[in-house]
């Protein structure tokens, strides 16, 4: 059966679009226009995912994801014309899955929706060994390979590569992989995070690389591409 993906947001034209682009993308579609509607429908219709505004009529978005999260196993994908980073790292901390800011491309939209549906309802890490191009990540044992031969990483560069890894095509924030990875005994800093995701990098990536393996959303967070 296809998935059932609940849109919520005030603005018709914006409901129109993405009824369409679903629709297209062989979706199921259910629809609300304020907060109210929207708990209702996450109830009633138990979505896989809820395509969320965040400046609704009669509450701010914000305030109803930890509800639709404890509504049940949801994929929650905020799309919203806030861009401030502080929104959006709001968003992700209270239960969101992604942030997606308007305008948007609808294939990009499609994408970011596709990789969160697959991973639903899995919680912690994803799959036990992830494969992204010629990488090879094995989440149990901590062996990371490029093209067959094994990349030596630090414990720190296990840690973060394997938080990211378990929320592969999901942005993971600074806070989170902090708190995680280094602890509050260990005075945990961004700045220290840069510096092993820069280290990251340099092993990861193939000597002339598409892209970054490792996407950085700026201000906010990682996130391990889903796309290679």
């Amino acid at each position: 059966m296809p998935a059932k993906i609940l849109v919520v947001d005030d603005d018709a034209a914006i409901r129109r679009l993405l009824r369409t682009t679903l629709l297209r993308a062989d979706y199921t579609v259910v629809e609300a226009d304020d907060a109210k509607g929207a708990l209702r429908q996450a109830a009633v219709e138990h979505p896989n995912a809820i395509l969320l505004d965040l400046g609704l009529p009669d509450r701010d978005g914000l305030a109803i994801i930890p509800q639709l999260r404890a509504s049940g196993d949801v994929v929650i994908l905020v799309v919203s014309a806030r861009d401030a980073v502080d929104e959006k790292v709001a968003a992700l901390d209270l239960g969101a899955d992604d942030f997606v800011t308007k305008p948007f491309d609808t294939e990009e939209l499609l994408a970011r929706l596709r990789v969160a549906l697959r991973h639903q309802g899995v919680s912690g890490t994803t799959q036990k060994i992830v494969r992204r191009g010629d990488l090879s990540i094995d989440l149990d044992r901590r062996i990371v390979c490029r093209g067959g031969d094994e990349l030596h990483l630090t414990r720190k560069e296990h840690d973060v590569l394997g938080l990211l890894a378990g929320h592969i095509g999901r942005v993971v924030t600074h806070e989170r992989i902090l708190a995680a990875c280094w602890g509050a005994d260990e005075d945990p800093r961004v700045e220290y995070l840069r510096i092993v995701i820069r280290n990251l990098r340099q092993k990861l990536e193939a000597p002339e690389p598409v892209g970054s393996v490792i996407a950085n959303e700026l201000g906010v967070g990682y996130r391990l591409r889903s796309d290679l």
